[in-house]
């Protein structure tokens, strides 16, 4: 397994060992002990699977009550997955770190809790799949614009379906600052 840092701290790019033949391959899609020595020192207690055709973007999501870490991945398909630091006080609050996800890298993507989360299907249709750290609890979801200038994600389309709540989300300024989650520097 491969970790990749990328410009925001803790959102990490996993790569893991794929093992391939002519009848298919075989990988392993989480292994705590590895994913703890690699960075990634959480507990999962419920994994998610959506399937969405090309164009929709669903996101950028987060829950403050119950905050969730999530491991997401594609089990078929492609996407442009994002993450968006929106810890208020962060050193990087606004910015936001970005890759493909599909079923031929079989990468992964670890996005800390403290961080919103969306993604756009580049693909036909798409599987995409998600450990969570923490239960869904819809009275403390919410949601940021998902084309927010000041934040500035360079999706690939920006002809994209949404859900009529995600046409709702405001943008990052206009979030009221006790819906935003607190950073919280890592202490030693």
């Amino acid at each position: 397994m491969q970790v990749i840092e990328t410009d925001l701290p803790g959102v990490l790019i996993i790569e893991p060992q794929v093992f391939g033949d002519p009848r298919g391959f075989f990988k392993e899609t989480y292994h705590e002990a590895r994913y703890r020595e690699a960075g990634i020192p959480v507990h999962f207690v419920q994994d998610n699977h959506s399937r969405s055709r090309q164009g929709v973007l669903r996101g950028l999501h987060y829950q403050l009550v119950q905050p969730q870490a999530k491991l997401v991945a594609v089990t078929r398909g492609r996407v442009f997955d994002v993450a968006v630091d929106i810890r208020r006080g962060s050193p990087t609050f606004g910015r936001w770190a970005g890759t493909v996800l599909d079923d031929q890298s079989h990468r992964q993507l670890y996005v800390p809790a403290g961080f919103a989360h969306g993604f756009c299907v580049l693909s036909e249709e798409t599987d995409f799949v998600y450990k969570c750290t923490d239960y869904y609890h819809p009275q403390s979801e919410h949601g940021i614009a998902w084309d927010d200038p000041d934040i500035g994600i360079a999706w690939p389309s920006l002809n994209v379906i949404l859900s009529d709540k995600d046409l709702r989300n405001p943008r990052l300024a206009a979030q009221a600052a006790e819906h935003l989650p607190l950073y919280q520097e890592a202490r030693p």
